[in-house]
């Protein structure tokens, strides 16, 4: 892929109005009106571009997408709290009300696109995590503005796309998540790529069911089960659970084998897996990791997504974490400085490392030149 423009590629941009696509989609909590930013890692994230673009004298202004309001003005999802936190990291670049409050952001719609580049000079694309999405802000301002990707873009179309062609050896993919149907593309994908992939998390059962292996109650898409078997037949190994960590038939917390009996729901991997799993790890030379282990989230069911984030810290392979939940337990786990690249897109560079491409980088590489 060629490669996208960069900051410099936009020449003199003193006194120039610079439109730069943010992603501020940042965790909040409190009544609407009263809403406060829980974590502003993704405002900080971008600082290096905008206080780029200060220092030699640009206008900013800042665009970006919260939530989900679907096409409505709605106080909950108000840009108004990282409009003030912004403010403070960087006084006197503006912030957009939130894209998402038009229904032309993600119908791609001209007209918005249009009041969106109005009186703009420049266009800059910081938002990763939006990218592999064809909306108004992402493909629409680079078809008329010259424009270039912003530092954290840039930076993870390099790390993404040297792992995708150059990894280290062994490659090894850590996938997780609920269903499979949700990472099919990305594991075919992977399997020309990888010298393993490893398998945990909900979709994890999926697998076990195309092995002949009781599953209980626990997720598992049995359309996706002759898919399983199929990969599972040729390709580099599949690691999958040895054992499981869940709940019986009265809901109690139990640790079973690979097999699950009726009425028992699987909810983390096991010991003996998360230290397998542990393992493959410590022996890659690359890992990207994209899903927990299980729900994380309640401490009966942490210790296996928790055994994979502290073997991500501890390898001395270059470590990738695939943004979203994985992100979130490194985070909780107090591990996410312990990584060599932190995503800041989940379904972003999975669709990257299957394609190669996203709808974002192909609008900045066909974007007009600065004369």
């Amino acid at each position: 892929m060629a490669d996208v423009p960069a900051l410099e590629d936009l020449g003199d941009v003193s006194g120039r109005r610079v439109l730069v696509r943010t992603d501020f989609n940042v965790p909040m909590s409190g009544p609407d009106g009263a809403r406060t930013i829980t974590d502003d890692f993704r405002i900080r994230a971008a600082l290096p571009t905008i206080q780029w673009l200060v220092e030699h004298g640009a206008v900013v202004t800042c665009a970006s997408h919260l939530g989900r309001p679907k096409g409505q003005a709605n106080p909950r999802y108000s840009m108004a709290p990282v409009r003030q936190r912004l403010a403070e990291l960087v006084p006197g670049v503006a912030l957009m009300e939130n894209l998402r409050f038009d229904p032309g952001e993600e119908a791609n719609d001209p007209a918005f696109v249009a009041r969106l580049v109005e009186g703009m000079d420049l266009y800059v694309n910081d938002a990763f995590g939006a990218a592999h999405r064809a909306h108004a802000s992402i493909v629409g301002p680079p078809a008329t503005l010259p424009s270039a990707a912003g530092r954290l873009l840039h930076r993870e179309v390099e790390v993404l796309g040297g792992m995708r062609e150059r990894p280290r050896r062994p490659f090894v993919a850590v996938l997780g998540g609920a269903k499979v149907s949700d990472k099919l593309g990305v594991i075919e994908a992977l399997r020309g790529r990888v010298d393993a992939l490893v398998i945990g998390g909900g979709m994890c059962f999926t697998f076990l069911a195309a092995k002949g292996h009781g599953v209980g109650d626990s997720i598992c898409e049995r359309d996706q089960v002759e898919t399983c078997r199929r990969l599972m037949q040729d390709g580099p190994p599949i690691h999958l659970p040895e054992d499981l960590v869940g709940t019986d038939g009265s809901g109690e917390v139990r640790t079973f084998g690979a097999r699950l009996p009726d009425g028992a729901r699987g909810l983390d991997i096991g010991p003996g897996t998360a230290a397998a799993f542990s393992d493959v790890i410590m022996d890659a030379g690359c890992v990207f990791w994209n899903g927990p282990m299980g729900m994380f989230e309640d401490p009966r069911f942490a210790a296996g997504t928790r055994a994979v984030a502290e073997a991500m810290g501890a390898t001395k392979a270059f470590t990738v974490v695939g943004g979203g939940d994985s992100a979130a337990a490194l985070a909780q786990f107090g591990l996410a400085s312990d990584v060599d690249h932190v995503s800041t897109g989940g379904g972003a560079s999975l669709e990257y490392l299957e394609l190669g491409d996203l709808p974002g980088l192909k609008a900045l590489r066909e974007a007009p030149r600065v004369r």
